[in-house]
């Protein structure tokens, strides 16, 4: 397995720290909206990313922040007269209705800043003594940026280009303008805590060390994130994380592309600024998945109608096979499989070593998708009219059909164990009532069925239903 490491800007070969554990860092969002569908992206790639690993038989440890506590948090907590406790508790809890509704599962542990206080001030203690980090009289504390010798490798930006584009403040207290704060001084109504410089809270960068090294430990396997978090919040986490703990902080960066609205900068100032909920109530969640899923991660991405368009109607051809094959699986013919059959399982393994070529190829999911649709061709054309489908090989094929939707966290939405129970129970009792010419009752079920989205079909098979 091969990924594009940004801190080289080159393949490499994926060797875990520890053999057959992976440790995982991503950084969650600034809860004080509803994530947008720019947050999507790393949201749902790196749960692929993370399912692709487990797949492949690693035990992973999967850590995804919430920061809670943010100017922008404070702002919004001002702005509706409540705490920011409660701005931010009110936003994780949205959060993980979106995450739940993309297919997004939740990390192993979702740290807080504000949880992760002590560990936060003890890791500004240690750059404060060892001369990485200076406190001034107003009680805010600063990174001193210039003693970390490797300051600009991950963004590969030479210290001098950094420092002559560095915004200089009118009575700035910072030794350096490219010095970023560790802990922020209390200001009159905001949340606090007690520290040896005062009372105050964490820059934004500290937190994310403070939780990696808590955690995960001083150095992990992969750190994700979108590309504009590599300077200079990457970049920051890099120099403290090293500077303290005196070892590599991260061995491969992954960072994925951004996401354009109609080919343009997703922006509130030119009204095309969507959160995901808006987006689900015209397109579904899963489209969004999907849509995320069809390029290479690494990537710019364009959202459009049309792009969300698209990918519903790929996920109904999915789901029409899919469901087909869970109709046959029950209903298609006793005994030995066709010849068509096993001709597609016979190449199930090349189907899978060509999956598991795109998702080792720097976890290219657009092509591991490409693999699952030719999976789906062929079953489909194993199962046709012209065949003489058997339970066993529906039963085969859906396995093998499964096994890629699984990674990829496809087929989720309509796939309600308790809902399909239920609609197999209408169908069979609307067939009974038409075997009892007791019309009025089969048209009713027919209605309700119609009703909840589920078209029936009748085949040779038998009844089949699927979802409108």
């Amino acid at each position: 397995m091969e990924i594009f490491n940004s801190m080289t800007r080159r393949k490499e070969e994926f060797v875990p720290i520890e053999p057959g554990k992976v440790r995982m860092y991503a950084c969650g969002p600034t809860v004080y909206n509803l994530i947008h569908v720019g947050n999507a992206r790393p949201i749902i790639l790196f749960d692929v990313l993370r399912r692709y690993l487990e797949y492949r038989g690693y035990e992973v440890t999967f850590v995804q922040n919430f920061t809670d506590v943010d100017d922008k948090i404070i702002k919004r907590a001002n702005e509706e007269g409540i705490s920011s406790r409660e701005v931010a508790e009110k936003y994780i809890a949205e959060y993980f209705k979106d995450a739940k509704a993309l297919g997004v599962r939740p990390a192993t542990i979702h740290p807080r800043a504000t949880e992760t206080m002590d560990e936060i001030i003890d890791l500004v203690r240690t750059l404060v003594d060892k001369g990485y980090a200076y406190a001034v009289p107003s009680g805010d504390v600063y990174f001193r940026t210039l003693k970390f010798p490797g300051y600009g490798k991950l963004s590969h930006q030479p210290i001098e280009d950094l420092q002559s584009g560095a915004r200089i403040d009118v009575n700035d207290e910072k030794e350096n303008p490219l010095d970023f704060a560790l802990w922020k001084a209390a200001k009159p109504g905001e949340p606090s805590w007690d520290s040896p410089w005062g009372k105050g809270r964490p820059g934004w960068h500290i937190e994310c060390s403070a939780m990696n090294r808590k955690y995960l430990g001083p150095t992990i396997d992969i750190h994700c994130g979108g590309e504009d978090l590599q300077f200079p919040h990457h970049e920051n986490e890099i120099a403290q994380s090293e500077a303290a703990n005196g070892v590599p902080f991260v061995h491969y960066w992954m960072h994925n592309g951004f996401l354009n609205i109609d080919n343009k900068k997703m922006s509130k100032s030119l009204g095309n600024f969507f959160t995901v909920r808006d987006a689900a109530a015209a397109y579904g969640y899963e489209p969004i998945r999907f849509f995320m899923l069809s390029a290479h991660y690494r990537t710019p991405l364009n959202y459009s109608a049309e792009s969300l368009q698209q990918a519903q109607a790929a996920l109904e051809r999915l789901y029409t096979a899919r469901d087909n094959l869970r109709f046959l699986a029950e209903h298609g013919a006793e005994g030995e499989m066709t010849p068509a059959e096993r001709e597609v399982l016979d190449a199930a393994e090349s189907f899978r070593e060509r999956f598991d070529a795109a998702m080792d190829d720097d976890f290219n999911t657009a092509d591991a998708v490409s693999v699952l649709f030719e999976v789906v061709r062929a079953a489909n054309k194993a199962t046709g009219p012209d065949q003489k489908p058997t339970r066993d090989g529906a039963k085969a094929l859906l396995g093998l059909m499964g096994e890629f939707t699984d990674v990829l966290g496809l087929l989720y939405d309509k796939s309600e164990d308790d809902l399909d129970a239920k609609v197999e129970e209408m169908i069979t009792k609307r067939q009974e009532a038409r075997k009892a010419k007791n019309w009025a009752e089969a048209d009713r079920i027919r209605d309700e069925l119609k009703a909840m989205g589920i078209v029936l079909m009748d085949t040779k098979q038998g009844v089949q239903w699927k979802r409108d």
